[in-house]
């Protein structure tokens, strides 16, 4: 949606704002929740099968609902989905390894990097230099991330850590897909989510059939407790259905701008919630870091938005 399409923040009390504001402030929430609770009920061998389990879920209510929507879609844009599709699955693959193998504080702070790598990848694709303060914002958060994969002393980065540094990457990836595939930037938001996991999903339920990569879904849904099925439904139905939702009824409602300023939050609670709910300890190099990580993209954010309003002027 162009700025045009927005309606100005000047005009909108205070009271008014924060109705829009706290249901995207939910989102950042449940998605910082989200790494703690995908690690709880998640192990390396049922990582296809949860992923599977937690789309198939939601998949046939955003189907129902978008359904007319999804029938006009053209044969192009079918395929750019698709593809978008496939970037997702690698996403959702990386970060769901990385988090079996990390902590949900250090997963939630590292792939907050995307705010920082999506603007760099961009001005390398279009030849345009950052500004001397997002180049300095950006060399804060990959110092955090040094240090805060070294809560415990100087050591080698975990697996995790480096999976989750992927998938920040891909994050990447897909974010200048759908910028630069011409076919989806004017397809239907909603029908582009749904193609885009089902394609996802397609390729969980493949790797979940092929020998060698863990628990079959059924079985990991028959060996599921009342946590487990607690954790997974609250993947589906809340860090999935409804940050989705909130995410198309806000951007209409409020600037683009003030919906990432509020998303961006997300490793703040990713962090909260792992050190209260989930126990984990990141010493004193680990909370240098996570405080570089936090100060460089909120740095680089305002730098970048700084750009594009200096571009616009």
């Amino acid at each position: 949606m162009s700025a045009a399409a927005v309606p100005a923040m000047g005009g909108v009390s205070p009271r008014r704002a924060w109705v829009t504001d706290l249901p995207v402030l939910a989102v950042a929430v449940v998605w910082g929740a989200s790494y703690l609770a995908a690690k709880g009920i998640t192990t390396t061998h049922t990582v296809v099968a949860v992923l599977v389990l937690r789309f198939a879920i939601v998949l046939p209510v955003l189907v129902a609902v978008g359904w007319r929507k999804l029938r006009a879609l053209t044969g192009a844009q079918w395929r750019g989905a698709g593809v978008l599709g496939l970037v997702l699955s690698g996403i959702f693959l990386l970060e769901t390894y990385g988090v079996v193998h990390t902590s949900a504080t250090n997963a939630g702070l590292i792939i907050s990097l995307t705010m920082i790598f999506t603007p760099l990848a961009e001005a390398a694709v279009t030849r345009v230099r950052p500004s001397a303060g997002f180049v300095a914002a950006a060399g804060l958060s990959v110092a955090g991330v040094v240090l805060l994969t070294q809560g415990g002393g100087f050591t080698s980065p975990s697996a995790g850590d480096l999976l989750m540094l992927l998938a920040a990457l891909a994050r990447t990836v897909h974010v200048l897909a759908m910028a630069r595939i011409k076919a989806v930037r004017d397809a239907d938001s909603l029908s582009l989510t749904t193609v885009q996991l089902g394609g996802a999903v397609a390729v969980f339920a493949v790797l979940a059939a092929l020998p060698g990569t863990g628990a079959s879904p059924w079985s990991t849904a028959v060996g599921f407790g009342a946590r487990e099925w607690a954790g997974l439904v609250f993947l589906s139905v809340f860090c999935t259905l409804f940050a989705f939702f909130v995410q198309m009824w806000s951007v209409r409602r409020t600037s683009p701008s003030r919906v990432s300023l509020l998303l961006g939050t997300e490793p703040l609670w990713a962090a909260a919630v792992g050190i209260s709910l989930g126990g984990e300890y990141l010493g004193a190099l680990g909370v240098a870091g996570a405080v570089l990580v936090l100060a460089g993209t909120a740095w680089g954010r305002r730098a970048a938005l700084g750009g594009v309003r200096r571009i616009r002027s």
